[in-house]
């Protein structure tokens, strides 16, 4: 017996025994529908150093100004130092802020001291403004530490090298914060290649579901390493920090006055307990990834070019001078810098050389059998080197 086919009776079941027809006339398209929530970045002073007409609406504090241009100024030769001490020989490996600086300067400085932060690898400025030394900082790239500070005695934790991890530890610290009953903030600081890495992803989606008191502080470079923004993700960081459910703000990182501005609104919505906010600092790495980083391999000049016509240290200086801060402020600045350079080669050379046998000895809180034989291997390594030296 042949079986009956059976035929839908109604549109959309399934079993229609022939499609429905599409209309010969193309389907228009659907791009009037496209639409973007992107906002161009707050700013307070434009490139060339001169305010926007929503900088003029908040107004400058001269003193502000001056301190956070110092602030720059100190973390920028603490970095031309710490480059020329590697190239020396010095330091193992050091990673700069330069470009940077304006991002965690303004950003650091909003916030109160009793908030804890939480930073990558490469905040020296945000840790030189919380009172972290050029022999606590360098020691870490000397080889001599694990980590270079206390960090309580700070308020800001130590680097943190593995990509984003710095973003949990801060969301777990948020934790005991508000079972303690504190009312401070928690501060994480990170990048744009580490915002695609699961940590941190899984930090925003925790910090919104806890509604806990963290503020992410996003510093977009436009390089994760050697991989641009454009192929790194579709959606800028501060929209998907949005889609967590954080409170976002978008700001030029090159623009210090703007910078504190905004940190400085969202730190006290944070510590008003309307839960976890994030601000995406647009930024520019003008060194390489680290010191072992050849960015020519990857970087136009141009693009090189262009962000130092957007230089933090150069825009607030033009600023300073149009408004009338006296000459005798910068030279005095300049003396200090010098300064500064001198008691930072003074420390890093007088660390200790690094014992490379240490490594072995703090792997473990207590001794460990593979660890001895790899101890052992490494002496007996170190032993026949030296001979045939």
């Amino acid at each position: 017996m042949t079986p009956v086919r059976r035929t839908a009776t109604r549109p959309g079941v399934a079993g229609l025994s022939t499609p429905p027809q599409l209309p010969e006339e193309p389907m228009p398209t659907l791009e009037r529908f496209w639409t973007s929530t992107a906002e161009p970045p707050t700013q307070f002073v434009t490139p060339d150093g001169q305010l926007t007409e929503l900088g003029a609406a908040y107004g400058v504090q001269p003193a502000l100004a001056q301190m956070l241009y110092r602030d720059m100024a100190r973390a920028r030769r603490l970095d031309q130092e710490a480059l020329a001490l590697q190239r020396q020989g010095e330091l193992g490996l050091w990673l700069q802020c330069w470009g940077q600086e304006a991002a965690q300067v303004g950003s650091i400085r909003a916030l109160a001291p009793t908030d804890h932060v939480f930073p990558s690898y490469r905040e020296h400025a945000a840790a030189m403004v919380r009172g972290v030394t050029p022999g606590e900082l360098l020691a870490q790239w000397r080889g001599v530490t694990h980590a270079g500070w206390d960090p309580t005695s700070y308020n800001f934790h130590f680097y943190s090298l593995v990509l984003g991890t710095q973003t949990l530890h801060a969301t777990g610290y948020a934790m005991g914060s508000v079972l303690d009953g504190d009312d401070q903030v928690v501060a994480a600081y990170f990048g744009d290649g580490a915002s695609s890495q699961g940590d941190v992803n899984e930090a925003l989606n925790w910090s919104a579901a806890g509604n806990l008191p963290v503020l992410f502080v996003c510093q977009n470079n436009q390089w994760a390493i050697s991989t641009p923004i454009d192929l790194q993700f579709r959606t800028p960081v501060h929209q998907r920090a949005a889609g967590f459910g954080l409170r976002v703000f978008h700001v030029d990182g090159n623009d210090a006055l703007a910078t504190y501005a905004v940190t400085r609104e969202a730190a006290a919505l944070v510590r008003r307990g309307e839960g976890p906010a994030l601000i995406e600092a647009e930024t520019f790495r003008m060194a390489g990834h680290s010191t072992s980083d050849d960015p020519a391999r990857y970087r136009t000049a141009d693009e090189l070019r262009t962000w130092q016509a957007r230089d933090p240290l150069t825009r607030l200086e033009v600023l300073l001078r149009g408004l009338g801060t006296a000459t005798e402020f910068f030279s005095d600045l300049d003396e200090e810098l010098e300064a500064l350079a001198a008691e930072i080669r003074r420390v890093c050379r007088e660390l200790p050389e690094p014992v490379p046998g240490d490594l072995f000895t703090h792997a473990y809180a207590g001794p460990h059998a593979l660890v001895e034989a790899g101890r052992l291997a490494h002496r007996e390594l170190v032993d026949l080197m030296a001979e045939e030296a």
